[in-house]
């Protein structure tokens, strides 16, 4: 059996206790087995032992069965038995009870030096004071000059709580403006250091010390919130723990060391014996504190990354540097699995065992980590991940704790404790570990990742990652370390306030806050940070800066990682230009990025990309992997013929003429008109147009989409109805045949409604191919932009296609059972739902869906796999914006899923929807005009597409960018517009894109908005506007406008677009950025291209 580490030596034979019965007493030949050839017969005594052995045994039982009998024979019910069979199991459990504490006892004399230690669970370092051991020495001079300071060090005290924390405390919360510190005394017991270890052979130019303190003083400190009238403090206090102290750089002058940096290695045990918190807490602004909260945040102040630097000389160099230092390294932690565990859940008042449902903490230092809980199972099975900090080797330690998840209070199952040298030593530790305290192991795997300073490796370890099955997070490739250092110039709050600054730093979903410096533009941070990274390639960090109410952002930054990856030790030191701030606005940062290198003799990097070959939980399966009993995997799906050739059919209803009338009224004596509304049916699925009152010439002008086959004989069914209040009346119907439309692409009819006496629909129908490249999509978006229709649903852009094949490596149920897994494809509001397969954890589906897509740049397929009752097994998220980079638009692999367990291969394709008969064209040349003071924006097919809007009405996706070909921007700035007479709508129609280069008048941008009036009127029902943006000079608004009136009274009037900003927050008065006027009957309606405008200033404002 294996021994924890804490355990003594195992009693020799000869410290066994003998009793009369021990069988080594006996000689020799009563132990002698007889010779089975020898047809002897067995010694005659032990015979007849296990003879009476056996009918004692049968005739005990038998005496159970006694009371039974009698109970039948007297006539009792079986209440009485079980009555006296519950007294006996009682006495039963109680016997029981004292023979364990007899043996115990007995076991306590007979060795109590390991059973101490099996007992208590402490290392070395935690048995107490009074144990002295050679590498821990004692320090009674130290204690002694403690002791003398004491009194000093609480003047010292005392006047940093006036003069540096109360202040502080003040401006960090406007209910806490009238705190002061009333009294503060460190009472008379100082301090006490139990024992000091020096560790050496560490660095040259560090000293390292451990100091071992107890602290149990009677200190006082009274605070006072005159505010609120609430008196509170502490009054008693104990602290136990092991300090480490660190003094470097060492130095060739005095005073020798640089600076002093002091830290728990472990959270300290921490006492506080609070006086009148709960009035404390009663104050606004604090109630969702608590006193546990407090607790645990003064424990972990100064316990493992967190350190107290106290610099010893001047203008010392990297302060940031070393009060957060680089780790020394990386741990992964495997949690694979437990076994042997014991059972805590307990039936009918511990009558009846059952099992347990364990998880695990993973700790090391302030590094949490929870597993998930398995259900009833003693032989849990987690394989899960998790990757930790070490800061300091020796002394930091892994921690495991197992529990039984339980409503109330949660079982304690057993923990084991590792030293992080030791996996340093070893580079990769695979074993089980006994968990102390309880019954039962651990399986982890522990590997220690080495920090690269150069990117030369990262292509093997993004490799290599690729191949590891980890959940819930992906392995990490490297780590990034911020130093934040300080800040210039930042922009003033309204009325010339100095800010109070603090920053948010975010990598994905990942966001770390910095503290609040207060009442200053010119803050100074230094502060750490750090951020584990999948794969710097392609990721970014972005930087707010922001005053400490979150709504008022001073400045921002976005630096792509892939500039640390070229710069030289992967480490950028330097200032920062901050984006919508003031022009000198600027951020200084160190970012240091460390490549996650794990170099082991047993690591093989696998030769293909995405194939896992890396071990996991079922790794001590050999036959895993085998080509022999095993089909090889696939790499690519298998789709059938029919698979993608779906077209989109856009019917668009305009109008009907001549319907009957069903409205009556006056019982039928007054005839009026009907409120017709138009329902579609077509491939199984319906819709309706919006109800049109009181009118036999109805005009809808609405457009619907479906995903159509080729299949023959499909039809189109329309049905008119006019609503009323009970049941609609029938106005007629008509079939259109797909055949006709599918063959040559476009119909457009009027349509005789029958089964009525007269009425007539207009119907246009096209049919819409997916084309496999995305050359043509910004056309099709402004296509799509300008031919919207306010009473239908956004335009589709694209057809998206899925083949979801198969999955494989799902996680179990419960550990051992497999899951009934299906699937869930989900776009937007659509969904599709495959079949469910039972119980495997490698299901083949076969199934395919598609979806509509309005905006393929921000869509994405969020795809779930669940097991029937068991929840979620995995997911997955596809941005569509990678299949618009892929070859032929279409990605065909497998993919991961988010669980980090399982895997999913299916194809997705995507195709562009091109209409040929919108009745726009889309234009993407140059344009220039000089005479007008207007430019067209080149739009160049090989930018990549951008988003910068989320209006419903358009999305104008082209990138813009400054080119040689583009008239200059005005002094006052451009804005660019797009007008367009929409002849099936009779509507004049105005898009307004956005501005650049706009005039800054006072020290603060602008908040601009575009107003649209349509002269010679001047009143509201011409009158237009748009949304305001916030403090910039370049906003983006992409809103569309429409103004019904005949094409010929268009072209007779002026559109009058003036730029403007509000001058303040009370006033109503509105600041003109610029203006510009269009004749409409200069100006091309039928075209629809978007230009660039220069703004003029008012008296100007004809010029254009």
């Amino acid at each position: 059996m294996e021994r924890s580490p804490g355990e003594g030596p195992s009693p020799s034979p000869m410290d066994q206790p003998s009793a009369p019965s021990d069988p080594t007493d006996q000689p020799p030949a009563a132990h002698a087995k007889p010779d089975p050839g020898s047809g002897g017969q067995p010694a005659g005594p032990g015979a007849a032992g296990e003879a009476l052995a056996v009918l004692t045994s049968f005739g005990r039982r038998l005496l159970v069965l006694i009371p039974v009998y009698l109970a039948g024979a007297v006539g009792l019910s079986v209440g009485f038995v079980l009555f006296g069979l519950a007294l006996y199991l009682g006495w039963r459990r109680v016997r029981d009870e004292k023979e364990r504490s007899l043996r115990a006892a007995r076991q306590l004399l007979d060795d109590e030096e390991q059973l101490t230690a099996k007992t208590l669970y402490m290392s070395h370092r935690e048995l107490p004071a009074w144990v002295s051991f050679p590498d821990v020495e004692k320090a009674e001079w130290l204690n002694k000059i403690v002791a003398q300071v004491w009194p000093f060090l609480g003047q010292y005290m005392e006047k940093l709580l006036a003069e540096t924390v109360a202040p502080a405390v003040r401006g960090s919360n406007p209910h806490l403006q009238t705190f002061t510190f009333t009294r503060v005394e460190l009472g008379e017991k100082p301090l006490r250091i139990i024992g000091v270890k020096v560790h050496p052979g560490q660095r040259k130019e560090q000293i390292l010390l451990d100091l071992n303190i107890s602290y149990v003083g009677d200190v006082q400190i009274d605070v006072e919130v005159k505010k609120y009238f609430c008196k509170a403090g502490v009054k008693g206090m104990q602290l136990h723990g092991v300090l480490r102290v660190i003094l470097e750089p060492l130095i060739g002058d005095l005073p020798f060391v640089g600076a002093v940096s002091m830290f728990f290695i472990r959270r300290p045990t921490l006492d506080i014996n609070w006086t009148g918190m709960t009035n404390l807490l009663d104050i606004p602004g604090l109630s969702s504190l608590s006193d546990t909260m407090i607790m645990d945040s003064i424990a972990a102040f100064l316990v493992l990354p967190n350190r107290l630097l106290v610099p010893l000389v001047p203008d010392l160099q990297d302060v940031a540097q070393l009060r957060s230092p680089l780790p020394r390294g990386i741990i992964r932690i495997h949690l694979l699995a437990a076994r042997g565990l014991s059972s805590k859940d307990k039936y009918v008042k511990g009558l009846i065992e059952g099992k347990s449902d364990p998880y695990a903490l993973v700790r090391l230092g302030t590094q949490t980590f929870c597993s998930r809980v398995i259900d009833e199972e003693l032989n849990p099975q987690w394989g899960e991940t998790y990757e930790v900090m070490v800061h300091e080797v020796p002394g930091q330690e892994i921690e495991v704790e197992v529990f039984d998840k339980d409503p109330d209070k949660d079982d304690f199952l057993g923990r084991m404790k590792l030293d992080v040298g030791k996996v340093l030593q070893a580079s990769v530790l695979d074993d089980w570990f006994p968990l102390q305290g309880g019954q039962g192991q651990v399986h982890l795997r522990l590997e220690w990742l080495s920090l690269l300073s150069d990117a030369e490796k990262l292509e093997q370890v993004l490799q290599w990652n690729r191949g590891v099955s980890s959940r819930p997070e992906p392995p990490s490739a490297a780590i990034l370390v911020v130093y934040l250092d300080r800040a210039q110039d930042l922009p003033l709050k309204k009325g010339n306030k100095e800010p109070n600054p603090m920053v948010q730093l975010s990598i994905q979903d990942v966001t770390q806050e910095s503290k609040a410096v207060y009442s200053t533009n010119c803050p100074v941070w230094e502060e750490a940070f750090r951020f584990f990274l999948q794969d710097p390639q392609s990721q970014e960090v972005d930087v707010q800066v922001k005053d400490d109410s979150r709504a008022l952002t001073l400045g921002a930054l976005t630096l792509p990682l892939a500039r640390l990856l070229t710069a030289p030790e992967l480490i950028l030191d330097q200032w920062f230009q901050l984006s919508s701030s003031g022009p000198n606005s600027r951020l200084y940062m160190k970012l240091v990025m460390r490549i996650l290198y794990l170099d082991s003799s047993e690591i093989c990097f696998p030769t293909v990309p995405g194939c896992p070959g890396a071990w996991d939980v079922d790794s001590e399966n050999p036959q895993r992997g085998s080509s022999v009993d095993a089909p090889p995997r696939p790499c690519h799906t298998t789709p059938d013929s029919q698979f993608g050739t779906e077209h989109v059919l856009r019917i668009h209803v305009l109008e009907a003429q001549d319907l009957i009338a069903k409205d009556r009224f006056l019982g039928g004596l007054v005839k009026g008109k009907s409120d017709p509304y138009v329902k579609l049916k077509l491939a199984g699925r319906s819709f309706r147009s919006h109800v049109v009152r009181e009118d036999l010439n109805p005009r809808w002008n609405e457009v619907f989409e479906v995903i159509v086959t080729s299949v023959p004989g499909q039809e189109l069914e329309v049905e008119v109805f006019d609503k009323d209040l009970d049941k609609d009346d029938f106005l007629g119907r008509c079939k259109v045949h797909l055949t006709t439309v599918l063959n040559s692409g476009f119909l457009d009819e009027w349509l005789t409604l029958e089964d009525v006496p007269s009425g007539r629909l207009h119907l246009r129908l096209e049919r819409l191919t997916p084309r496999p490249t995305a050359a043509e999509l910004e056309e099709v978006l402004q296509v799509n932009s300008l031919i919207q229709t306010q009473k239908s649903a956004e335009l589709a852009a694209a057809l998206l296609s899925i083949y979801m094949e198969r999955a494989e490596d799902l996680p179990l149920r419960k550990g051992t059972k497999h899951p009934s897994p299906y699937a869930t494809l989900t776009v937007g509001d659509s969904s599709h739902k495959t079949k469910t397969i039972s119980q495997t954890s490698a299901p083949v589906w076969d199934e395919s869906a598609s979806f509509l897509i309005r905006k393929p740049h921000t869509e994405s397929l969020e795809l779930q796999v669940r097991g029937e009752g068991t929840g979620v097994l995995g997911s997955l998220s596809l941005p569509l914006s990678e299949l618009l980079v892929a070859d032929q638009l279409c990605l065909d692999r497998w993919f991961t899923l988010s669980s980090g367990q399982g895997q999913v291969l299916l194809r997705a394709q995507l195709g562009i929807l091109v209409s040929q008969h919108s009745g726009v064209e889309a234009h993407s040349h140059s344009y220039s005009h000089s005479s007008s003071s207007l430019s067209e924006e080149p739009e160049l097919s090989g930018g990549p597409p951008h988003i910068t809007s989320s209006a419903p009405e358009l999305r104008q996706r082209l990138t813009h960018v400054d080119s040689p070909l583009e008239a200059p921007a005005g002094p006052l700035g451009q804005v660019k517009l797009t007008l367009w007479y929409y002849s099936e709508e009779r509507k004049l129609v105005s898009i307004v894109h956005g501005c650049r280069s706009l005039r800054q008048n006072g020290r603060d941008p602008p908040d601009p908005y575009v107003s649209l009036l349509l002269l010679p009127d001047k009143n509201r029902g011409t009158k237009r506007r748009t949304s305001q943006k916030k403090r910039t000079l370049s906003p983006e608004f992409n809103e569309r406008f429409e103004w019904e009136l005949p094409l010929d009274e268009a072209q007779r009037r002026k559109l009058d677009v003036s730029v403007k900003s509000n001058s303040s927050f009370m006033s109503r008065e509105r600041e003109l950025l610029g203006k510009v006027q269009l004749d409409l009957a200069e100006t091309d309606l039928s075209q629809g291209v978007a230009r660039w405008y220069d703004l003029m200033d008012d008296k100007d404002k004809g010029s254009s």
